[in-house]
């Protein structure tokens, strides 16, 4: 591909990211300063090539998957964020009464709403969590607090009105037990281990075991949704892109996002230097999206950040809206 040729290729994706509709040679004509046969004949080598292909409603062209690829390699350049977009980022991450997790969370929702694609944050995992132990507070005759608490420091507390009659040395006992039987568990495989070897357990010694047994099975299961690996926002306004217009790619796209297991892939083979772009059949999470994403460590903790949209995605903003974000967490991470 000669200069020309990747000069026109580039403002080919640039313009169809933009528009979402296919170049003719018209169009091209001034900009290259050359006739429309001319940019015609460059276009067919393009398509030839395999960098563009051919739109059956006009006779313009669009880009190919390769094209996209040879423009994210080769041809892309990160675009410079506006002042607007920097202030409502960098007003986040100043918010120092935030974690840094939720501003890393809040910030990427924002990328989500500037740009109608779905982003994604995969902190720390809840299965990297070994349970050390489980408490009961009596606050009152029937008003308790449950206390988790993990091998790395992380306490959740849920509070609970007891059920009328509900023996309370009944549920300390079973927090005797659980604390005997499943400490050392990883906190997401708590609650099934409750179920199949603690209930049997309490149900043969205790006469209100079910209500003792949901105590503790709420407390896990609120440790494991509140401590989640996985943020997803922007679940719907990625739909708003014209290449979601079948019903069919709607509801596949989004079982997929809704899919903790597949979400949580994207954080295979990350480096922390580069940002990774994975186009069409490069990732695996979906043949038709494009998957930008960044890897981070914040207060000890590693995480990935990653964008979600159509292969016509905005690249270069993309890129340096997460190279941003990036930065940002190491001068809170240093401060």
């Amino acid at each position: 591909m000669n200069n020309r040729q990747e000069k026109l290729l580039k403002e080919i994706v640039e313009s169809y990211i933009k528009t979402a509709k296919p170049v003719g040679s018209k169009s091209l004509c001034d900009l290259f300063k050359c006739s429309s046969a001319t940019i015609r004949n460059e276009m067919a080598y393009l398509e030839e090539l395999g960098y563009l292909e051919k739109n059956h409603i006009s006779s313009g062209r669009v880009p190919s998957e390769m094209g996209y690829k040879y423009y994210a390699d080769n041809l892309m350049e990160p675009e410079k964020l506006n002042g607007k977009e920097m202030l409502q980022l960098q007003t986040i991450f100043k918010n120092h009464e935030l974690q840094l997790s939720d501003a890393i969370s809040q910030c990427m929702e924002i990328i989500s709403d500037l740009t109608n694609y779905a982003s994604v944050v995969l902190g720390k995992n809840s299965s990297d969590n070994l349970l050390q132990k489980v408490d009961i507070i009596v606050l009152d005759e029937n008003k308790i607090v449950a206390l988790v608490c993990t091998d790395k420091g992380i306490v959740e507390n849920k509070r609970f009105t007891l059920a009328d009659k509900t023996n309370m040395q009944e549920v300390l006992k079973a927090c005797e037990l659980i604390n005997k039987m499943l400490v050392g568990t990883p906190i997401n495989e708590v609650s099934s281990r409750l179920e199949f070897e603690v209930k049997p357990i309490i149900a043969q010694k205790m006469n209100q075991y079910e209500a003792v047994y949901n105590i503790f099975y709420d407390a896990f299961n609120d440790f494991v949704n509140n401590n989640s690996s996985v943020k997803v926002s922007g679940r719907t306004k990625i739909f708003s892109q014209p290449e979601y217009d079948d019903a069919e790619k709607i509801k596949s796209l989004s079982n997929k996002l809704d899919d903790e297991r597949l979400i949580n892939n994207l954080s295979q083979n990350d480096d922390f230097d580069d940002i990774t772009i994975s186009i069409g059949n490069d990732n695996e999470f979906d043949e038709d999206t494009t998957v930008i994403k960044k890897k981070y460590k914040a207060d000890g903790e590693e995480g990935t950040i990653a964008i979600i949209g159509p292969k016509r995605m905005d690249y270069g903003r993309i890129v340096s809206m997460l190279n941003f974000v990036q930065k940002e967490i190491e001068e809170r991470n240093d401060g």
